[in-house]
């Protein structure tokens, strides 16, 4: 009778790891483990982003929740394709438990790439990020300094410092239920709110400076100040042009008006 009590009890404890650590390994990954990039760029140039992890995180999770020797990876070629199995040590069966998934190669590094994308995809099959498949589509209105056209296409330019902006993640009952992100000024450029319509937003451009040739601000130009005497003389000797004059500095419709008199 207490040999059965006890064989009871171990179930029970055993049944609770069990619950517990399928809790940890499906647990959704806090925002600063998700990367994000840019998929595409349409012509109305929205950009879509897309949410993703890298190996790393598999493997700390992995390291987390069974311990550095609780878990090992194998890779198979397959009909000319490489899968990846991830194995889970099963104390209470005294064996490896398996998950296998394949990967499709990378445009920067084709068998680095395809192993890579193997793993996650096996890690994903035992719950890994697995919530990333219910994120949003992340649609964003760029600004149209962020955008750059190359024929009949649209890419992002140096001024969109995707990586750069903050995200923030709620989940509820294991499901996500807010995502928000914050470009590198600190506007809200997107939000999305379980049962609500996503919201993307246009930041206000910077007003766009007058720049001289060299790249730099115009200067102001002012009457009756020592420069503007200067530049009238020359201006009245051809020494320069109102042309080059402009080229330089900013003037108002009062001060070009008034140097205009002096060119003969």
């Amino acid at each position: 009778m207490i040999d059965k009590v006890i064989l009871i009890e171990n179930s029970i404890i055993n049944h609770k790891k069990q619950t517990k650590m399928k809790v940890e390994i499906n647990t959704p990954l806090p925002i600063d483990q998700i990367d994000f990039r840019i998929q595409s760029i349409n012509k109305g140039k929205y950009a879509t982003i897309l949410a993703y992890k890298d190996s790393r995180v598999d493997m700390n999770r992995l390291d987390e929740v069974f311990g550095i020797f609780g878990w090992q990876k194998k890779y198979d070629l397959i009909n000319g394709n490489l899968f990846c199995s991830v194995g889970i040590w099963h104390k209470e069966t005294n064996q490896w438990i398996w998950k296998q998934d394949v990967g499709t190669e990378s445009m920067a590094d084709k068998e680095k790439g395809e192993a890579s994308d193997a793993f996650k995809r096996a890690c994903f099959n035992l719950g890994i990020g697995r919530e990333l498949y219910e994120y949003p589509i992340i649609s964003v209105l760029l600004n149209d300094s962020e955008v750059m056209q190359s024929g009949d296409t649209f890419k992002a330019s140096w001024n969109l410092k995707l990586k750069e902006w903050k995200w923030q993640s709620e989940f509820t009952e294991g499901k996500l239920s807010k995502l928000v992100g914050v470009d590198n000024h600190g506007k809200e450029r997107f939000k999305y709110i379980l049962g609500a319509k996503p919201e993307n937003k246009k930041t206000p451009e910077e007003p766009k400076q007058d720049l001289n040739p060299k790249g730099n601000p115009k200067v102001k130009l002012v009457l009756a100040t020592p420069k503007y005497v200067e530049l009238a003389g020359k201006l009245m000797s051809k020494e320069i042009t109102i042309e080059a004059i402009k080229d330089y500095y900013s003037l108002s419709e009062e001060v070009e008006t008034a140097l205009k008199t002096n060119i003969k």
